[in-house]
C-alpha cells in the first residue's frame, strides 16, 4: 500500500451562525472534490449547536467550546491513519441568540482507498457527544473520461465573494455548507455546489447536457431542468438552487447528470436531504412516478430517443430474451429502468456509484468509430468493431494488407482468452470493409477453409 498522505488544510478560526433546525448537539456532512490523479480531497462540514454549549470564561470573555473527534482507518487493515480531537472555541456574549448553530468546514488530501470514517462532537464536558460512522470509498475524479464530484449542499452561496480568506471560499463563491441537511421555512431554499472534471478529454464539437432532477421519497419526479456546456475545459464548477418553501416534509433526492450526448456517456451524483414544512398539505399524487435507482443513474437524464440508441448499441452484450422484452417496452420510464437493471447486472464493481463496465464499453464505442470506420458503416457497426467492443483491444495483430495472392486481411490474437484465440477479418469487397471469416472462439464463425475465401484468382 503507498505511503498515507493526509493534510489538514483550514483552520477553525471561523465560524458561520446559521438558524438551529434541530436540537442535536452535533451534525456533519461530507463531499469528496478531486485533487490530482491518486487521491481526492475531502471536505467536512460540521455545525454546533449554540444552545447546548456550555459557555466558558477566559480572559474576561466568554467562549463556547465544542469538541470534534475525527477517527479514519483503513477498511482492510484497520491501521489508524487519522485519530484527532480539536477543541473550537468561538467568543460570545449575552447578546448572542442561542437559535444559532456554529457552522464550520476542515478539509483533507486522502489518496484511494477504503476507510471507515468517525466523526464525533460534544460541549467540553463531552456530555451528549454525538458519534457517526461512515464506509468511505476514495477513488480520484481526475480520468480519461468525464466525471464529477459529490454534491455539497449549502445555505447560501455568495458568486464572485470578495471574502476570499474566509473558509467557505473556493473558486471565486463563498459556499456556506449546511451540515443538517434539513431546510424548510427558515431555509427556504436548497443551494448545492459540485465539480465536473475532464472535459478537455472530449472532441471540443461536443455538447454537454447537464441534468437538475429532484425526487421525493415515494420516487415522484418533483422537478427536472437541463443547462447545456460545451466541452474543452478541463474541468467546471457547476452550482445551483431548488425553492422548496412548498414542498411538504418529507426525504427528498437531488441528482445531477452530466450526459454527452454524441459520445453516448454520461455520469451522476446524487445527494439527500431533508424539508420541514409542518404548514405544507402534500398534495395527492398526480407527479410522474419513476423508480429512485434508475432515475439517479445516468440513464435518469436521457431522452427516449438517447435511451432507444443507447439500447441499439448494447445489444451486442444482450440476450435473446432481453432483445424480445426491450422491443415490447413503451414510454421513458420503462426503457429506463430496463437499461439500469441490464446494466446493473453486468456492473464489474457493484461497490461503487459508477457502472465500470457501460464506461468501457461505451468507451470502446468511441474509439471503434474512430478506427474501424468505413464509407458505408459507423465504425461500432462493422465486425472488427464489435469484436474490439466486446472483447477490448487484442493482444497482436497481424496485418495483411498488400499481398499478392490474397486479399487484405487481419489477424488478431486474444492471448488471455480461452487459452488463446484468434479473429479473422479480410477485406472481400475491396472497399476497406473487413468482414469476420474465421474465429476459434466459442460462439463465434469458424471456417477452418478461410483462407479459400481470400486466395485471388
Amino acid at each position: 500500500m503507498k505511503p498515507f498522505l493526509i493534510v489538514l488544510f483550514l483552520s477553525f478560526s471561523y465560524y458561520h451562525a446559521l438558524p438551529q433546525s434541530n436540537h442535536s448537539i452535533f451534525e456533519f456532512d461530507y463531499a469528496q472534490f478531486g485533487y490530482d490523479s491518486v487521491s481526492n480531497y475531502l471536505e467536512i462540514y460540521y455545525s454546533f449547536n449554540q444552545s447546548r454549549l456550555t459557555p466558558d470564561l477566559k480572559d474576561n470573555k466568554k467562549y463556547l467550546e465544542g469538541i470534534l473527534d475525527i477517527n479514519l482507518a483503513d477498511s482492510s487493515s484497520g491501521k489508524v491513519l487519522l485519530n484527532k480531537e480539536w477543541k473550537i472555541d468561538h467568543p460570545t456574549n449575552d447578546s448572542d441568540q442561542t437559535n444559532k448553530d456554529l457552522v464550520g468546514v476542515i478539509g483533507m488530501k486522502i489518496p484511494d482507498g477504503n476507510y471507515k470514517f468517525i466523526v464525533g462532537g460534544g460541549n467540553n464536558q463531552k456530555a451528549n457527544e454525538k458519534f457517526s460512522t461512515e464506509n468511505l470509498k476514495v477513488h480520484h475524479y481526475y480520468d480519461s473520461t468525464i466525471s464529477i464530484s459529490d454534491i455539497q449542499l449549502a445555505s447560501n452561496i455568495i458568486q464572485d465573494s470578495p471574502n476570499q480568506t474566509s473558509m467557505f471560499y473556493k473558486n471565486s463563491l463563498e459556499v456556506i455548507p449546511a451540515p443538517t441537511i434539513v431546510f424548510g421555512a427558515n431555509r427556504p431554499v436548497v443551494f448545492y455546489y459540485s465539480e465536473i472534471y475532464n472535459l478537455n478529454k472530449l472532441a471540443k464539437d461536443h455538447n454537454l447536457k447537464v441534468f437538475e432532477i429532484v425526487y421525493n421519497s415515494k420516487n415522484q419526479l418533483l422537478s427536472r431542468k437541463v443547462r447545456t456546456f460545451p466541452s474543452g475545459l478541463k474541468s467546471k464548477v457547476e452550482i445551483g438552487s431548488v425553492v422548496i418553501n412548498k414542498y411538504p416534509t418529507d426525504a427528498y433526492t437531488l441528482v445531477l447528470s452530466v450526459i454527452d450526448s454524441v459520445g453516448n456517456y454520461g455520469v451522476s451524483s446524487s445527494k439527500k436531504f431533508f424539508v420541514y414544512n409542518p404548514d405544507v398539505i402534500a398534495a395527492k399524487d398526480t407527479t410522474l412516478k419513476s423508480n429512485t435507482s434508475s432515475l439517479s443513474s445516468e440513464f435518469g437524464a436521457m431522452s427516449e430517443e438517447e435511451l432507444d440508441d443507447i439500447w441499439v448499441k448494447s445489444r451486442y452484450k444482450a440476450v435473446p430474451l432481453e432483445i424480445k422484452s426491450f422491443a415490447t417496452l413503451k414510454g421513458i420510464d420503462s426503457k429506463r429502468q430496463f437499461l439500469y437493471e441490464f446494466w446493473k447486472k453486468r456492473d464489474s464493481d457493484p461497490s461503487t456509484p459508477e457502472n465500470e463496465t457501460l464506461r468501457e464499453y461505451l468507451t470502446r464505442i468511441d474509439e471503434s468509430n474512430k478506427r474501424f470506420g468505413t464509407m458505408s458503416k459507423i465504425g461500432w457497426k462493422t465486425d472488427r468493431g464489435r469484436v474490439y467492443i466486446l472483447y477490448g483491444e487484442p493482444s497482436e495483430i497481424e496485418r495483411f494488407p498488400n499481398q499478392m495472392d490474397t486479399k487484405p486481411y487481419e489477424i488478431w490474437h486474444y492471448n488471455d482468452i480461452e487459452g488463446g484465440v484468434i479473429f479473422v477479418f479480410a477485406d472481400l469487397s475491396g472497399f476497406s470493409d473487413y468482414m469476420l471469416i474465421h474465429s476459434t472462439m466459442r460462439g463465434e464463425l469458424r471456417d477452418d477453409n478461410w483462407q479459400d475465401r481470400i486466395t485471388q484468382l
